[in-house]
């Protein structure tokens, strides 16, 4: 039963996921921190869902199916790899495609750009280590909301950090009960989405 559970989330909030909840954190939690308009705010949505979760996702299946890789959980690092490269380059297309065709919103932008960032980063120490994914994408998530609870300091953003912090806990613990990481990597996942995108939004934010 545990073991379906901590499968069933680390499924349901896999890395690939993270990027479209930034967003939707971005446009409905604290509507005010972007320019984006309104109306334009689900099409917008839509558009980085498919080219941050749909299209990796089929990239990742058809890798599946081409026997690349022998799982898409990808229990062994050195398998990561390659997945991780053609993630990584989906993701740079996307933010070439938002900053240079649309440039639509500056926090957006760079948003985006934070996430593919630690995907690369994430992918080169993979080639040494197998630093967890799932906790890489939650530290930028948890970065990106703690800044902006400070930012715009309202109860509900301030509960939502609260949420997104045990969600992240839950996560960890589900890629430790499943045998998935050593507490090291999962750590140094975390810390390294954190470290790359509290920084940044705490300087375009609040400096």
């Amino acid at each position: 039963m545990y073991k379906k559970l901590a499968l069933g989330i680390s499924v349901v909030f896999q890395p690939l996921v993270i990027p479209t909840l930034m967003v939707v954190t971005l446009f409905y939690m604290v509507p005010e921190a972007t320019v984006v308009p309104k109306g334009a705010k689900w099409a917008v949505l839509l558009l980085i869902s498919f080219s941050t979760f749909m299209v990796p996702l089929l990239g990742l299946v058809g890798l599946r199916f081409s026997e690349v890789i022998n799982s898409l959980q990808l229990p062994e690092r050195k398998e990561r790899i390659y997945p991780l490269a053609l993630v990584s380059v989906f993701y740079s297309m996307t933010l070439v495609f938002f900053d240079w065709k649309l440039n639509i919103d500056q926090l957006l932008i760079v948003t985006l750009g934070l996430v593919t960032i630690s995907l690369i980063l994430l992918t080169l120490i993979t080639i040494f280590w197998k630093i967890s994914a799932h906790q890489t994408a939650m530290g930028g998530w948890v970065a990106i909301v703690s800044v902006l609870s400070i930012r715009f300091n309202s109860e509900p953003l301030f509960y939502y950090f609260l949420l997104i912090i045990v969600l992240s806990g839950l996560i960890g613990t589900a890629r430790l009960y499943l045998n998935a990481h050593r507490p090291s990597e999962v750590y140094a996942g975390f810390v390294l989405g954190f470290g790359i995108c509290f920084p940044v939004y705490y300087h375009l934010l609040i400096n």
